[in-house]
């Protein structure tokens, strides 16, 4: 039985990378190596390069097809088995064949080539991969009718991408390497943009790297291997269904981009018996998180969540996890052992583990309140410790009394003191104290079972015992209170730095104060309030009592909560002042931006005076030195006085377009521009602009292809068109040729109109559309440098947009891009449109 042959795939992110030729620079390869090569089916699109690679290759005949009166050639299935070689040479494996062909698709050919045992070499674009076509539509906006089934991709022994930088592709389109001159421009500017190139080629290396991926995860489970290869970081955040979750993913999300590439994860544990306590609309909220940030869901059920938890990382190659600090308290931990982030971290092995620290809501903190050194729960403690140590301790030293033990039974109670005083502070440490001294008396100290002291000593060693367990517990105490104060000095720190950090990130600076004061001071809202105008709210201010505090002589902030401590309003002031300060910058901000625009008026004002003073100026004087030339001379031939009049009649037309174009561009500053806008074929526009300048076969080139009408006004766009012609008309190099073409893409309809001049510097771009400017234009006959600055407000008026690209070889291409209406007549089936070609 023959064995099926090899499929090897080259895979590429746009045309014009190099496929067809890597492919032929292989056979060439397994020829040389003395393998049998043919070329089944080679497209070389008429480039040199290409066809000098296919010489000396072997080429099959190929089938032709009658296709509506035009023949077309496919590849010879049988003329390839026939032939038997070791390898077949199929360029572009997406293509759809002839009607009529035995089969429908040239994949479905090669697969018949490959059951005979036949290797096979073939290409590929990214945009053809089924499963990607809505995404390269997306991108491009051109949808893809020809696809390759993933599973056919799959199945490829080899694939190979055949990798071009944007930028390199580009050039080599200028250079008339991918397709001919007249369609380098249209390619440029459509399929072959910068940003869309970029797309594609990460889509094509990401496709390929997660098939990789694929055969990586398949090799590890066919050899047992459960232990992380980290050939890619993956971050798996585990998620609990509590408030930190947000943070938890942003934080998994974020190491996850550092990584270059990195892949997120989210996992809920749930029970067996599906009773484990979680907010289910918590977790939908935080699995739609997960999707936003290009992560993936899952949910996983287990007894034992750590075991889960390291069982699921190991599963899917995981080399981070990140989970949240417990939000049990000390208590509980002592009471119920050590967590899941302690079990997690023991049993995960070479996976990295981040417990990451949150406060229910993210990473908010409150201020220590201020007030005793020791917390009632502290003292609790410490009292229960003396109530439940001092009989303890009484029943072990009783056991082991000898009438050498009373030193070691003193300083066994002096230690519970200590204890008890490092736990509860003074007040337990000396409840401990006077017990301890009693028991003492009453179980150690002769006469036994009484609290009667026989020997004075004795009496002035339980005196110090007491004082040396008060002078214990008052520097606790003391140490407490400093820590205390320490930390509180810290937290308020933390607060001015955490506000000041929220406004050089970017959020408001009088918001970012509001939030961080209702975090800060534990309260349920806070609204700072200007005047009767709410400038800000963080939290829910509540209908109740409120705490009004000034701010300045404008406003003052509402605080809803618990009455703050005198340390905690010491603070206050300080983030009320930074408040009023916030609310002047806004003020200062609000201003700056009312006088810009102000400030813009002015100088287009200016200028217009300017121009109304200089550029209007000759015409004016010219005309007028004419009218008066003919009223004022009583004989004049028939030839001076059609000058005059010829005269005249210029200057007064050229007046008139000033003037026009003056107050056009005042309607654009001040927003009045009307519009007529009305479904408009740009054909029409095009050769009425041509017409309207005079402009001949010897001074224009036209390509018009048929493309839906542009929603527009039909005489502003005419004028577009016009400043555009005459600008290029300009600057083009004597013997040269402007060209204006018409083309469609995606959803829009472009105007191009092209020249060889000397171009624009891209740091001079812009400033060729600001009014008055000629751009180093010296000729001030040409006008006010109003045209591109007019042309620029129509069309972004009508929803367009125009933009200035490169000229391949030099010069400048003026992009004019306005809205499709209806649908492209010129959409056609593709094997029509191959028939035609």
């Amino acid at each position: 039985m023959t064995s099926r042959g090899r499929l090897r795939v080259l895979l590429g992110a746009a045309p014009g990378v190099g496929k067809t030729y890597a492919m032929l620079e292989e056979g060439r390869r397994l020829l040389d190596e003395g393998r049998h090569v043919v070329i089944a089916v080679v497209e070389t699109h008429g480039r040199a390069a290409t066809a000098a690679m296919a010489e000396g290759i072997p080429v099959l005949p190929r089938r032709s097809v009658e296709h509506r009166g035009v023949t077309l050639t496919e590849m010879d299935v049988q003329a390839v088995l026939a032939a038997r070689p070791h390898v077949a040479l199929v360029d572009e494996l997406a293509h759809t064949n002839a009607p009529g062909s035995p089969r429908e698709k040239r994949w479905e050919d090669v697969q018949d080539i490959l059951d005979a045992g036949i290797d096979v070499v073939s290409t590929l674009n990214i945009q053809h991969i089924e499963s990607l076509n809505d995404v390269v539509e997306e991108i491009t906006g051109v949808p893809q009718r020809e696809t390759v089934p993933d599973d056919i991709l799959r199945e490829a022994d080899q694939i190979e991408v055949v990798d071009l930088a944007p930028s390199s592709l580009r050039e080599r389109l200028a250079d008339g390497l991918v397709y001919p001159a007249e369609r380098v421009d249209a390619a440029l500017s459509n399929y072959f943009r910068l940003g869309n190139l970029t797309a594609l080629r990460e889509l094509a290396l990401l496709w390929l790297a997660d098939e990789v991926d694929q055969a990586l995860q398949n090799y590890r489970a066919e050899h047992g291997i459960d232990t992380p290869w980290e050939a890619r970081e993956r971050v798996v955040v585990t998620l609990t269904g509590g408030p930190e979750g947000e943070t938890l993913l942003r934080r998994g999300a974020r190491i996850a981009a550092r990584s270059g590439g990195g892949e997120l994860l989210a996992v809920h544990v749930s029970g067996q018996d599906g009773l484990r306590t979680s907010n289910p609309a918590a977790l939908a909220q935080q699995r739609a998180l997960v999707e936003k940030l290009g992560g993936t869901y899952h949910q996983v059920v287990g007894s034992d969540v750590p075991t889960a938890l390291v069982d699921f990382a190991r599963s899917v190659n995981a080399t981070q996890l990140v989970l949240g600090v417990s939000r049990r308290g000390r208590l509980a931990a002592a009471l119920t052992g050590p967590g899941i982030g302690s079990t997690v971290i023991r049993e995960a092995g070479t996976i990295d583990v981040h417990i990451v620290t949150h406060a229910s809501a993210g990473g908010r903190f409150t201020l220590p309140r201020a007030g005793g050194a020791l917390t009632p729960r502290r003292r609790l403690t410490g009292l229960a410790l003396a109530l439940v140590g001092g009989p303890l301790l009484t029943w072990i030293l009783r056991e082991l009394r000898t009438p050498e033990s009373i030193t070691s039974d003193v300083l066994s109670y002096q230690l519970l003191v200590v204890v008890v005083a490092m736990v509860g502070g003074l007040w337990p440490a000396l409840f401990a104290a006077v017990m301890s001294g009693l028991t003492l008396d009453y179980y150690f100290i002769e006469p036994f079972h009484t609290v009667t002291v026989s020997e004075p000593l004795h009496l002035l060693a339980l005196a110090l015992y007491i004082v040396i367990a008060v002078l214990v517990s008052f520097m606790v105490d003391r140490s407490a209170r400093r820590a205390r104060a320490a930390r509180r000095a810290a937290a308020e720190s933390e607060l001015l730095a955490t506000v000041a950090g929220s406004v050089l990130r970017g959020q408001g600076a009088v918001q970012a104060r509001v939030d961080r004061t209702q975090e800060a001071f534990g309260l349920e809202g806070v609204r700072l309030i200007d005047g009767s105008t709410v400038v800000a709210t963080s939290g829910e201010p509540g209908h109740g009592s409120s705490t009004r505090v000034p701010v300045g002589q404008r406003g003052h902030l509402e605080l809803h909560g618990p009455d703050l401590e005198a340390a905690a309003q010491r603070l206050l002031k300080v983030v009320t002042a930074q408040l009023e300060a916030a609310l002047e910058h806004s003020d200062l901000v609000e201003t700056a931006s009312e006088i810009g625009p102000l400030a813009a008026s002015d100088r287009v004002r200016a200028a217009l005076l300017t121009a109304a003073g200089h550029d209007l100026r000759r015409p004016l004087a010219a005309a007028v030195a004419a009218v008066g030339g003919l009223r004022s001379a009583r004989a004049l031939s028939e030839a001076d006085t059609s000058e005059l009049l010829a005269t005249a009649d210029e200057s007064l037309a050229t007046l008139t377009r000033l003037v026009t174009d003056l107050l056009d561009v005042s309607k654009l500053q001040a927003g009045v521009l009307s519009l007529a806008s009305t479904p408009v074929d740009a054909a029409d526009v095009v050769l009425a602009a041509i017409d309207e300048l005079g402009l001949g076969p010897g001074d224009i080139e036209v390509d018009l292809a048929a493309v839906p009408h542009v929603r527009a006004d039909p005489v502003l766009l005419q004028r577009v068109v016009v400043n555009l012609l005459s600008n290029a008309a300009r600057h083009a190099p004597a013997g040269s040729r402007v060209r204006v073409s018409t083309s469609a893409f995606a959803r829009s309809v472009e105007i191009r109109v092209i020249d060889n001049g000397p171009g624009i510097p891209p740091e001079r771009r812009d400033d060729v559309f600001v009014p008055f400017q000629r751009l180093g234009d010296t000729d001030n006959t040409t006008g006010l440098g109003l045209g591109l600055a007019l042309s620029r407000g129509f069309v972004e008026a009508m929803g367009g947009t125009i933009t200035p690209e490169d000229t391949p070889g030099g010069g400048v291409t003026m992009v004019v891009a306005l809205t499709a209406v209806g649908e492209d007549p010129t959409a056609t089936d593709e094997t029509e449109e191959a028939a035609r070609r």
